[in-house]
């Protein structure tokens, strides 16, 4: 979308949102549903390649499984001896990043997990709901498909281990079930699988991206929220407990409420205003080929190898891998080639497909794979609504609808407390980041 000047009236809305990534878009499009004037910054243009909203598979369906586990820092550890691992923890001294790995290991204690889970799949079923009633509604947005997803085991112990979660995960309201060979013969007529053995989830569905992030920008902008594309932060303005500016090369902004929506760069961000949060990009990895004949028909997620596979007209799409490597975006061909191999390990068929686009992009993640959706405990005016990680393109929608509830005032229809930007307990002294430098009195400098 090309940049516009910039309106009086827009220097001053009721909320600004920094961020123009699935997790901000969906902000402004409840905010402006409530009946707030909204004003949208991103420091790209919206759809840019350098988002990770831009290149990700799109998948969104209810369950999922959280990053960390009890066995995960061990299992990423190893792959500096095992460097086509599908987690890649590359040995570093950050000590935001270690500070970051302890978290995760805390929060892979059985109890934890299964209650990350349980949050996760009803955050997505709810994103669900919401992307189920925009299709039947007289908004623009035919890049959502619905359709179930085939979770593929290769080898019979995890197929077994699914088997025995599967109950539980039932309970919870996962539309699951076993798929006997047949079944899946049926549902993919075409493909050759060499697996143990499979699942069917049938609550699921992708979002085409970049495409349905471009056309929920354009429906804000006809619904008047105003769109600021290219635009970089400069520095804010703060008075006792409330941020009360924010100065960009394309003007000074004084909202009512800031939005801090910008995915992998919020961190950044927010620590310009001393809150710290536990917040590391997870870079991974999507490769598009060109969409052969006896391709899957629907999505296909090949769970031990941590990879998706989404199908769209002429083209395949393939997505995972897990780097915690800082902001670096550069690609790995090593890595590229670990996700290929694991899908013609499942799906042998599909060795000679042409590949038209590779990329890779950052997800902010948290520890325990749950979004920070909230007020920093230091302001009035100051929200959060990061930290979505993987799952970013099934937990946005309904993040955007308890953020507008927030800020409106009205009770949030889900309980905000595990979601709270402060809930991580402190590390040991030795591990602690160094502080963020005080806060001046006057705006300062920001990351583009």
């Amino acid at each position: 979308m090309p940049d516009r000047p910039l309106t009086g009236s827009s220097h001053e809305p009721d909320v600004l949102v920094i961020g123009g990534g699935a997790a901000g878009l969906w902000c402004a499009y409840f905010l402006r549903l409530a009946g707030h004037t909204v004003t949208v910054l991103d420091r790209d243009a919206v759809g840019d390649p350098v988002a990770c909203s831009y290149g990700n598979t799109g998948f969104v369906a209810n369950g999922g499984v959280p990053l960390a586990g009890p066995a995960v820092l061990r299992h990423g550890m190893l792959s500096v001896l095992r460097p086509d691992d599908r987690l890649a923890l590359p040995p570093t001294l950050d000590r935001r990043r270690l500070h970051w790995l302890w978290q995760l290991h805390r929060a892979g204690r059985p109890e934890q997990v299964q209650r990350s889970a349980s949050l996760m799949a009803e955050l997505k079923r709810r994103s669900l709901e919401i992307l189920h009633e925009l299709r039947v509604s007289d908004l623009p947005h035919p890049d959502f498909t619905a359709a179930g997803v085939v979770q593929a085991y290769k080898t019979a112990e995890a197929f077994a281990r699914a088997r025995q979660a599967l109950p539980r995960a039932v309970a919870a309201g996962v539309r699951l079930r076993v798929l006997e060979p047949d079944e899946l013969r049926a549902l993919e007529p075409d493909t050759e699988f060499d697996i143990a053995g499979a699942l069917y989830n049938e609550g699921g569905g992708f979002l085409r991206v970049p495409d349905f992030i471009v056309s929920l920008a354009r429906t804000l902008t006809e619904m008047g929220v105003d769109l600021v594309e290219n635009c970089t932060v400069d520095g804010f303005e703060v008075s006792g407990r409330a941020v009360v500016g924010l100065r960009t090369d394309r003007g000074e902004f004084r909202p009512r409420e800031i939005v801090v929506a910008a995915g992998s760069w919020s961190d950044t961000l927010a620590r310009q205003l001393d809150v710290d949060l536990e917040l590391q990009p997870v870079k991974g990895y999507t490769i598009t080929v060109r969409r052969p004949d006896n391709a899957p028909r629907g999505l296909v997620l090949l769970v031990e190898g941590t990879v998706a596979v989404r199908p769209f007209n002429d083209q395949l799409r393939y997505g995972g891998d897990m780097v915690l490597a800082g902001m670096d975006t550069s690609i790995s061909r090593r890595r590229v080639a670990r996700v290929l191999r694991t899908v013609h390990d499942h799906l042998p068929a599909m060795r000679s497909t042409e590949t038209l686009q590779v990329w890779t992009g950052l997800r902010p993640c948290t520890p325990d794979s749950l979004p920070f959706i909230g007020r920093a405990p230091a302001y009035d005016n100051l929200i959060v609504a990061a930290g979505h990680g993987h799952n970013g393109m099934g937990l946005t929608p309904v993040g955007g609808q308890l953020i507008a509830q927030l800020i409106g005032g009205s009770p949030p229809s889900m309980d905000l407390a595990p979601f709270r930007l402060d809930r991580y307990t402190a590390p040991p002294s030795w591990l602690r980041p160094r502080p963020a430098k005080p806060r001046p009195a006057q705006p300062v400098g920001g990351p583009r």
